[in-house]
């Protein structure tokens, strides 16, 4: 019989540890000398599958401090780094001004977590969301250039990226022309990006691929080296309108874009990222490939509805509160 490898035992105890040390277990620094490869999907066994990893108690057998207060650092920074969203055609006011309050106080009982880094709703709702974070820190993002389709004309689309502006929203979402990308005329599609960053003016313009749609890694990345040429701060994977939203495979290709590009430009994952286990999956992958630099809101968000309240809940548990 072959005899069992140090690695696959390290891997057979992690298996069979409870999620949370699972989880601690296999992110880089950690016990596990396993690489957080995409290409290795075993590294990443015990994300987002199942039940939360904080949803059993917080071993204390076995689990070092130094790793607990690394998991709760990223769950703080995964707080701070969510465009808190709500993109639903029966959107009200008084469902933004709740969504502001959750976003400058993720946890009423903790004023040292977050706030989020910003509130993402549709232009004509941007008023609302102004006047509700007045002297907060927490940034007003739209979507807009005919979200989340993007086949509106171009001069339409152009008009909503400035009535948002006018409106008060310093981030913008704009949806790229996948018509135009999946016809074979990214040249195009990638001119529309120039305009749009030029309506967006000093508005942060985050592009979105819709990575789903594209499938193909080359299409991806080819997209992505597009939007970043065209003057994007973010490129984003997903409307979260459709499935698949964001994946591991596609944010990789992304980072390694930008990481080719030189630049700074930043990532957001956007759609299906639910669970603690899917937000520091991500923080890990991009804090791979691009480095401790992008672990901000400046270069790293999540567009996420839901994961906040996972999020603080699982905080409180990994801090024994």
């Amino acid at each position: 019989m072959r005899p069992q490898s140090a690695f696959s035992t390290i891997d057979s105890r992690i298996s069979r540890s409870p999620p949370v040390f699972r989880l601690l277990m296999t992110r880089p620094g950690g016990v596990s000398p396993r690489s957080h490869s995409i290409q290795d999907s075993s590294s990443f066994a015990g994300f987002g599958a199942g039940r939360s990893f904080m949803e059993q108690r917080v071993p204390t057998r076995g689990t070092s401090v130094a790793l607990m207060a690394a998991l709760a650092d990223d769950l703080r920074l995964a707080i701070r780094c969510i465009d808190l969203t709500t993109l639903e055609g029966s959107d009200t006011p008084d469902r933004v001004r709740a969504l502001c309050t959750e976003a400058m106080s993720p946890d009423p009982t903790d004023p040292s977590v977050g706030p989020t880094v910003a509130v993402c709703v549709y232009p004509a709702l941007v008023p609302v969301a102004v006047e509700a974070l007045a002297g907060s820190a927490v940034a007003v993002a739209s979507v807009a250039a005919g979200f989340p389709a993007g086949l509106t004309p171009l001069e339409a689309r152009l008009l909503e990226i400035g009535w948002a502006r006018q409106a008060g929203a310093t981030e913008i979402d704009v949806v790229i022309n996948r018509s135009l990308v999946l016809s074979g005329r990214l040249d195009e599609a990638a001119a529309e990006l120039v305009a749009m960053r030029d309506a967006a003016g000093d508005a942060h313009l985050k592009v979105i691929l819709e990575t789903g749609e594209l499938t193909d890694p080359a299409l991806i990345g080819d997209t992505t080296d597009a939007a970043i040429a065209a003057g994007a701060d973010f490129v984003k994977t997903s409307t979260g309108k459709m499935s698949p939203a964001a994946t591991p495979e596609a944010v990789e290709v992304i980072a390694r874009r930008i990481a080719a590009s030189g630049t700074t430009v930043g990532v957001k994952v956007s759609g299906g990222v639910r669970t603690s286990d899917d937000a520091r999956q991500y923080l890990d992958l991009v804090r791979e490939h691009l480095g401790e630099g992008w672990m901000s809101p400046e270069r790293f968000r999540f567009g996420a509805s839901k994961l906040l309240g996972t999020l603080v809940d699982d905080l409180r548990r990994a801090e024994g509160r």
